[in-house]
């Protein structure tokens, strides 16, 4: 007869572990040291006579980094693809039972309504889904919500409620009059009403009195409870794909070990302006390349809040230390989904990441909210790197490994553009510029293969924008990552914020700065020498190849794409 397997003594799982973070630790610092000793030292692995066209060892490092990335990131998708074709289907009867969650402020009714319509399509059984929608605020300019729930949901016995406090305002019975005897209830009454819905219905609404996104979120997850098998993340400006939810429940029921799933996520308004435009082709490398990649890997580091599916038994385990996360002091409200992510991990549960499960997103089409968002993103990403480094000792190396390199690639990739425009030479320069849209190309190249459309080739046009906006945004959040709030405008009222605009200028006037020095110094230069004879006919030569290349990408853009484009309005008025 087999016996079963002796468990570890506690002392020897204490050296394992103290032995796995030494290694971790050991690993990351070697990882840091070869990148910072490969950028610092620029040792050339191949170059022409005079040096100016170079390749160095930095320069390699980033390109099997590149590959290695793509690589992984297809044999995810072959996988996953190898599992679904082996699949039974889904038998109603014992299907998980699940909640799905939508978090709601001060939506655009036409997004909203396309989110409850899609919510209402699901492919997954009836008896075993419920519909939560949390509204963060419960004054008169909020209840079209609620009203709009009741009639997307109508044949559903749909239940609404307006809660005057939420889980952490203090409540106070109303007083009976100055001096009179109260009987002081032991619980808020609105709390107590908002968890019995939830208990006698499959469709519930709650506005309740504004918090924050993570208020709205904890008041799902709370009131929830113990009552499904999983629940289910998504947001009021999200529109599901009819299989989204059952590819997610899917990958947790196969894999015991997985503690979130999250699917793909693609604009909902890719053709409102260019930015949105780019912003939708880089939201489909971040996905099925990048965390494609991670989920090859089992260490996908955040699944995002408009997709994603947690099992609720371990969700609840950390509900308080996830609402209740501090950063120097102070409370923090955005980041949700990335710590969430974080906090599975930490457990030592493997994050996956399906592309079979959809939704379509809105996204910010001006510049100036789009940068506002980024700014956002950027500082939960720096405040979530340094607590996902606690944890990478509990899983596969490769997180260790791409959290180093993408936490220091911002910071080599400004100190060489400051670099070259303080260099003097204008071809070393150019050079770099043509390497960074050359790689921009390749990477948009094998996006368009695994897609299955060439217009994914325009995403090397994102170059511009991550150089010129987002990398020096990424400086200004890392300044404020303890600054919190809800993190974006309500879409009814579209405040501008214009402080993400300061490092732009800032940027823009130390490159300003470095040209005009390296533009004097290259016209006060001898250039009769045969050095820079040669280097005179590179210039000419990458001046005109640089142009060439974006005359035909900005020419593709605008016969396929820009005439398609239309501009929505900025915001949006409710009759209430």
């Amino acid at each position: 007869m087999q016996q079963d397997a002796r468990k570890p003594h506690p002392g020897s799982r204490r050296c394992s572990g103290l032995a796995r973070r030494v290694l971790t630790v050991a690993f990351a610092l070697l990882i840091l040291g070869l990148i910072s000793w490969a950028y610092a030292a620029g040792v050339p692995l191949a170059s022409d006579r005079y040096g100016l066209l170079a390749f160095g060892l930095y320069g390699a490092f980033l390109a099997l980094h590149l590959v290695a990335q793509s690589t992984f990131a297809y044999l995810e998708h072959r996988r996953v693809a190898r599992r679904a074709a082996a699949r039974a289907p889904l038998d109603a009867g014992s299907a998980r039972s699940v909640a799905l969650t939508i978090s709601a402020f001060q939506e655009d009714p036409h997004y909203l309504r396309q989110c409850l319509t899609a919510a209402r399509a699901l492919q997954y059984p009836r008896a075993r889904l419920r519909v939560l929608m949390v509204v963060d605020g419960n004054s008169a300019d909020d209840l079209y919500m609620l009203d709009m729930f009741r009639e997307v949901f109508a044949d559903e016995d749909p239940a609404t409620y307006v809660w005057d406090g939420n889980y952490h305002q203090p409540w106070e019975p109303a007083a009976a009059g100055t001096g009179a005897y109260r009987e002081v209830e032991a619980q808020d009454p609105g709390r107590l009403a908002v968890e019995a819905l939830v208990r006698t219905h499959r469709c519930v609404c709650v506005a309740q009195r504004w918090g924050g996104k993570r208020e709205v979120m904890y008041t799902a997850f709370r009131a929830l409870g113990d009552a499904v098998d999983y629940v289910q993340v998504c947001d009021s400006d999200t529109r599901l794909d009819p299989m989204a939810l059952l590819e997610l429940v899917r990958v947790l029921d196969e894999e015991p070990r997985v503690g979130a799933v999250g699917g793909d996520v693609r604009i909902l308004n890719p053709l409102d302006s260019w930015v949105s435009f780019l912003s939708s082709l880089r939201y489909w490398v971040a996905f099925n390349v990048e965390r494609a990649c991670q989920s090859y890997f089992n260490c996908v580091s955040c699944i995002s809040g408009p997709l994603g599916l947690y099992r609720n038994n371990l969700l609840q385990q950390f509900l308080e230390a996830w609402y209740n996360q501090k950063f120097l002091g102070t409370h923090c409200t955005f980041g949700d989904d990335r710590h969430l992510t974080n906090r599975m991990l930490s457990m030592g549960y493997a994050t996956k990441y399906t592309p079979r499960s959809r939704c379509y997103s809105e996204t910010p089409s001006a510049f100036l909210r789009w940068l506002s968002q980024q700014t956002r993103w950027s500082k939960s990403y720096f405040r979530e790197w340094l607590y996902n480094a606690l944890w990478w000792h509990r899983h596969h190396a490769w997180m260790t490994y791409e959290a180093v390199v993408s936490g220091l690639f911002p910071f080599f990739v400004a100190a060489t553009v400051l670099r070259l425009f303080y260099a003097g030479r204008p071809w070393a320069l150019l050079w770099v510029l043509l390497c960074v849209q050359g790689v921009a190309l390749a990477k948009a190249t094998f996006a368009a293969w695994l897609r299955g459309n060439a217009r994914m080739v325009l995403l090397s046009l994102y170059a511009p924008l991550y150089m010129g906006g987002l990398l020096p945004a990424k400086f200004l959040a890392l300044a404020t990552m303890n600054q919190s709030g809800w993190g974006t405008s309500g879409r009814r009222r579209l405040a501008a914020n214009y402080v993400p605009l300061l490092p732009l200028v800032l940027w823009a006037l130390l490159l300003l700065g470095g040209l005009a020095r390296s533009v004097a110094r290259a016209a006060a230069a001898d250039w009769s020498g045969p050095e820079r004879a040669a280097e005179a006919v590179h210039l000419a030569a990458g001046a005109g190849a640089y142009a060439g290349y974006w005359l035909l990408m900005l020419a593709l853009y605008w016969g396929h794409v820009r005439r398609l484009c239309r501009r929505r309005a900025g915001g949006y008025r409710v009759q209430v």
